[in-house]
């Protein structure tokens, strides 16, 4: 599966903005996908995840309740709707798939073999 990330741009605090991720090659919802992001001289961090089959979504803690992440099976892509954005959520946003990942390890890197290229968020304060 080929995955292409896009929506980043400059947003001020406390404003929305919607990420996008489109797949190609195979069908989205076999797929476990995951959101991440990462900032300069910070490691790959987890932000939310989308379970295949289920649709069960995971959350990190830092963005539980502002963001949420979805899907839209007839598009084939998945979507990372951004809330009350505040300026540490600036970094660079990844999303990946991944078939058969379990439930305890939806929030680890290495879990995921398929990367779309980053999209920048700037959160402006």
């Amino acid at each position: 599966v080929q995955l292409q990330a896009s929506g980043g741009g400059l947003v001020q605090a406390g404003g929305s903005l919607r990420l996008s991720c489109a797949a190609s090659g195979r069908t989205v919802s076999r797929y476990t996908v995951g959101w991440f992001r990462q900032s300069p001289g910070e490691e790959r961090e987890f932000v939310a995840a989308s379970r295949e089959s289920s649709g069960y979504e995971i959350y990190a803690a830092s963005v539980k309740g502002r963001f949420t992440i979805s899907r839209d099976n007839a598009k084939n892509t998945v979507y990372l709707q951004m809330n009350s954005l505040k300026p540490e959520d600036t970094a660079v946003y990844s999303c990946a798939a991944a078939s058969g990942v379990i439930l305890s390890r939806v929030r680890v890197v290495q879990a995921y073999n398929y990367w779309g290229q980053g999209t920048l968020v700037t959160v402006s304060s």
